[in-house]
């Protein structure tokens, strides 16, 4: 199996709270991977650790085949990074952000194609800190996409848009998709879990408690519905043991 991502037997703890418990699952190359779970759960934590940001304590983690600690120059140029609340400079345009992040890399999409396609092209004059919520949220997404990464790390990518800007960024990330480019995301919206993703891993306190499709979900839990088997599974005994599915 050709996979961009793969996390075996990952653990991470902050003194005596262990945040992430012996977390396991792979990604397929050009799929989109749900990282489900409530405040807490231990998503943040597992990509950081999955990024190579944090030091996890035990565990092995490979994206694109490279240990993203030891070789991190080699994945620089290949993965994209967006997160909800990212720290830019607020005193500079968005065009010259564009552009600062351009020069980071040898081979880059088009900022401005992608400014225009996230529905921001009329911002590039305007300083960052000028933008709204869901500009902002857009503009951190098309930062991620200039290297023209083979996998992107995207954390409540539509957190703060309006019902049709979601659907707008669903129908760009899907096409990006089909294109061959690999996705693991983080949504509290199940709604967009369900239009966006091929497979999902729920956390509850840290420990995955549902590995599979959305469909399986569903049909493991008492429910019909994936938001009300979502919950189930975040809400239910953390003693139950994980729910594998390999579709």
């Amino acid at each position: 199996m050709n996979y961009a991502i793969q996390v075996e037997r990952l653990s991470k703890s902050y003194g005596k709270l262990l945040a992430v418990n012996n977390l396991s699952f792979c990604v397929e190359r050009g799929t989109v991977f749900g990282l489900l779970g409530a405040n807490g759960a231990g998503k943040s934590t597992s990509i950081e650790c999955i990024l190579g940001t944090k030091k996890l304590d035990s565990g092995n983690v490979r994206i694109l085949g490279c240990n993203p600690r030891t070789e991190r120059k080699r994945l620089f140029e290949r993965v994209g990074v967006q997160f909800q609340e990212a720290n830019y400079q607020e005193k500079i345009t968005v065009n010259e952000l564009c552009e600062v992040t351009a020069s980071l890399y040898q081979s880059v999409s088009s900022y401005q194609d992608l400014l225009k396609r996230f529905g921001i092209a009329e911002k590039g004059k305007h300083m960052v800190k000028e933008l709204s919520g869901g500009q902002r949220q857009r503009l951190f997404i098309v930062l991620a996409l200039i290297p023209n990464p083979e996998v992107v790390f995207l954390d409540e990518l539509t957190t703060g848009l309006d019902p049709h800007a979601r659907r707008e960024v669903w129908s760009l990330l899907s096409e990006l998709n089909n294109r061959g480019l690999t996705v693991l995301l983080t949504s509290h919206f199940m709604d967009e879990v369900e239009a966006l993703c091929s497979r999902i891993c729920i956390l509850n306190r840290g420990k995955s408690v549902f590995l599979g499709t959305v469909e399986e979900a569903i049909a493991a839990s008492p429910y019909d519905r994936f938001e009300d088997a979502y919950l189930w599974f975040t809400e239910g005994e953390t003693e139950n043991e994980t729910i594998l599915h390999n579709a």
